[in-house]
């Protein structure tokens, strides 16, 4: 009786008090990390202290607040392992060589000026191959950004190119969960989903290439391969590491986890163990060195190659190649915890339900509507940081209403993806933000601009709303 009756007290926030939250969110985030650069952890907890007093005022008690955050991170949990495995990956590779190699090769191969259309291509044929924009930034991504460090290409540039480049993968990929999972969501079919994103994906990413390669062109690549600095560097990394063909094959091992769909996280053990084995029998690295690597990362003076002097290795290199380990995860997964909180205050209290039904009540046309949808997975991106959050909850509210505008569900589908799967990585609060920072070492408020397929899709979407082109029809879907 008692549950009964405190279950009955709770109402449905006003349309004022569920968008307090957010206005406070976009206010406290982009004051305090954006124009003062304060840890994003504190302005997250200030801005769920907000939508907790919210939730108390619509009748949730702490139970249930405490309930829904744990609810949160327990469901979050499994990419939060994704993230520790990679830190110990990370620290594996470097002692092993196996990232060392990519990047003391690809300087030699790679023309500066063409780095960002580079890691841009790269990044997109091993995510469209594997499916996963995670393992993509955390393979590739590391080494274009060694590579790039190297040639003197800006990192946040290139950051951006390798951002956008995996998410095109994970947009488009038939092995991706996101592209799986946006047609579920919507009701359409997979593959005719995968077309029908075509529309938005190729415009959008020729406009990132032609950037780029602009970009690129007019870029001083003075800091290039003739260079003393990279010649320095080059030289350093031949006296560390005895490069072996077999260095490649922990690479292989997430490649082909990934395409046979094995789990992430033993696929990127196994890849860790094996680099881990390789840095003890090819680089002669001693297994407390290999064992400290993957918790507290990689140190050039673990070192034991005949001929190099650790207390002689250049900044650069260090630079380059100190990295990794389980703890640098560590903040990550303290500031996933964060936006968990704010995010189980906001679903427990019903404050984005509310908010968007309030976006569908007032989208009348096609592309007020498809612009509502945009709205409404980029609201979820913020509030919640969480890509599947982003594709269920606006495609559960909109499918309806693209049935009764005569709207094929491939519009809903494609629509999720443009503005919900390939948004998030640009929210510096969520899982995928933390984690592409934690790769990449780049800030998400910096790499940000140059992710350029991860917004002008979802504007291009917008634009063919209003136009009508690329729009299919429910009928012409039937058929």
């Amino acid at each position: 009786m008692g549950k009964e009756k405190e279950k009955n007290a709770k109402r449905k926030p006003t349309f004022v008090e569920a968008f307090i939250p957010i206005i406070a969110m976009l206010v406290i985030l982009t004051y305090g990390k954006g124009v003062k650069g304060y840890n994003t952890e504190p302005l997250l907890l200030m801005v769920a202290a907000v939508a907790a007093v919210i939730a108390f005022r619509v009748g949730v008690t702490w139970d249930e607040i405490q309930e829904e955050i744990t609810l949160k991170i327990a469901k979050g949990m499994p990419a939060i392992l994704i993230l520790v495995s990679v830190g110990a990956l990370v620290g594996t590779w470097m002692a092993a060589g196996t990232i060392p190699m990519m990047i003391y090769y690809g300087v030699q191969m790679v023309n500066p000026q063409w780095m960002l259309v580079t890691s841009f291509l790269i990044t997109a044929v091993v995510s469209i191959v594997t499916g996963t924009s995670w393992g993509s930034v955390a393979t590739m991504g590391v080494a274009l950004m060694g590579i790039a460090s190297t040639l003197g290409v800006s990192l946040p540039a290139t950051a951006g190119a390798v951002v956008a480049g995996s998410y095109f993968g994970d947009k488009l990929s038939p092995l991706s969960d996101t592209t799986n999972l946006a047609p579920i969501a919507a009701g359409s079919e997979l593959y005719e989903h995968i077309r029908h994103m075509l529309y938005t994906t190729v415009p959008a990413t020729i406009i990132s290439l032609v950037v780029y390669g602009f970009v690129g062109m007019n870029a001083d690549v003075s800091a290039g391969t003739d260079s003393g600095t990279v010649t320095k560097m080059l030289t350093q990394l031949d006296q560390m590491y005895n490069w072996n063909p077999l260095l490649i094959v922990p690479i292989l091992i997430v490649l082909g986890g990934s395409l046979a769909k094995k789990p992430t996280i033993p696929v990127m053990l196994l890849s860790t163990v094996v680099a881990g084995l390789e840095a003890i029998f090819i680089q002669n690295i001693t297994l407390k060195s290999v064992l400290a690597s993957t918790v507290g990362g990689f140190n050039v003076k673990m070192i034991t190659a005949a001929g190099f002097d650790a207390s002689q290795a250049s900044m650069e290199v260090m630079k380059l190649l100190n990295r990794g380990g389980m703890n640098s995860i560590m903040s990550t997964t303290l500031l996933v915890f964060c936006a968990f909180c704010f995010a189980g205050i906001m679903s427990r209290a019903g404050c984005l339900d509310v908010v968007l039904e309030k976006i569908l009540s007032v989208a009348k046309s096609t592309g007020a509507l498809i612009s509502a949808t945009v709205g409404s997975c980029i609201v979820m991106a913020l509030t919640t940081g969480n890509s599947y959050l982003s594709i269920l909850v606006p495609g559960e509210m909109f499918k309806d209403a693209y049935k009764a505008k005569g709207l094929a569900a491939k519009n809903l589908s494609r629509t999720l993806e443009d503005s919900g799967t390939v948004f998030v990585p640009l929210v510096p609060w969520s899982a995928a933000g933390a984690y592409m920072t934690s790769c990449l070492g780049v800030e998400v408020l910096d790499y940000a601009p140059w992710a350029i397929l991860c917004y002008a899709g979802f504007l291009i979407a917008i634009f063919y709303g209003f136009t009508g082109i690329g729009i299919a029809k429910l009928e012409d879907e039937k058929k």
